[in-house]
């Protein structure tokens, strides 16, 4: 069975308190877009795992997409599989790559094993990998908060506008994002601000790790600057970076203006 595990962009995102078992808890709006993975995972005598495309780092065998398999394996008595992954997202990039992946992996062996899980049953497999893997789940646009693994409804609809997301090829570690930040509340309804027109969004709609990492890594701002100075509606760093995103009115091509970089743009 062929999947293609997606990522998302942050739209907002608010480091709002640090939690007491150390994590942080935020808001923002998680929205899926194109920029995909591919996975095949079909049954098989023995357990494997292989990847092709980018380089995973780390051992194989402690892959997101195994340990969920393990995980519904500990419920349900489901054959041994081979799980091919090739890696087209960038790793460590703001856009939830290996969240994606694993919470594929869940819903794929659902439906290849049959084993009918609700849709509450493999957020809750999911929410064990990773703070943002539950919201692969139901994949659509949603608030998000808590840890990033709590969801409501949100009212934003962004079909028909163009995205163009640039990844620097910069690894922003999750530990690095979060040093710099200053948990806080914001005072304003994220939700709310989201119904006003995209380009009323700069200047409002924040993600909080810009504060620090923009003037750290100049290459992050200067992408971002670019993607104004294009056209853009709204553009912003996603998650803890350091892909950028800018969200236009039309397509638009901005291959050469990035051909250093990996880019990615399509219809949202």
């Amino acid at each position: 069975m062929l999947t293609f595990p997606n990522a998302k962009i942050n739209i907002g995102l608010h480091i709002t308190e640090k939690r007491a078992d150390g994590f942080h808890n935020l808001e923002s709006c998680f929205y899926p877009v194109g920029w995909s993975d591919a996975l095949e995972i079909f049954p098989a005598e023995k357990l494997s795992f292989k990847s092709s495309g980018i380089e995973i780092p780390g051992n194989p065998e402690t892959n997101l997409c195994l340990k969920a398999y393990h995980l519904v394996k500990q419920d349900f008595d489901i054959a041994p599989v081979m799980i091919h992954l090739h890696k087209a997202v960038p790793i460590g990039a703001g856009m939830g790559g290996g969240s994606a992946d694993c919470a594929f992996t869940i819903k794929t062996l659902n439906e290849l094993f049959a084993l009918h899980l609700t849709t509450e049953v493999m957020e809750n497999y999911a929410r064990q990998l990773g703070s943002d893997c539950a919201f692969f789940i139901q994949n659509r646009p949603q608030y998000c908060f808590g840890k990033g693994d709590e969801f409501a409804e949100i009212s934003l609809d962004l079909s028909g506008k163009f995205i163009v997301l640039v990844n620097p090829n910069i690894h922003i570690s999750t530990a690095e994002a979060y040093s710099g930040v200053k948990p806080t509340k914001t005072g304003i309804d994220l939700r709310e601000v989201l119904q006003k027109p995209i380009n009323e969004w700069t200047g409002i709609v924040k993600n909080d790790f810009e504060n620090h990492l923009l003037p750290k890594y100049p290459a992050i701002q200067a992408i971002k600057d670019q993607l104004y100075q294009n056209g853009a509606a709204y553009a912003s760093m996603t998650g803890s970076g350091s892909t950028v995103f800018g969200i236009f009115d039309q397509a638009i091509d901005l291959k050469e203006h990035f051909a250093e970089y990996s880019l990615w743009q399509g219809k949202m």
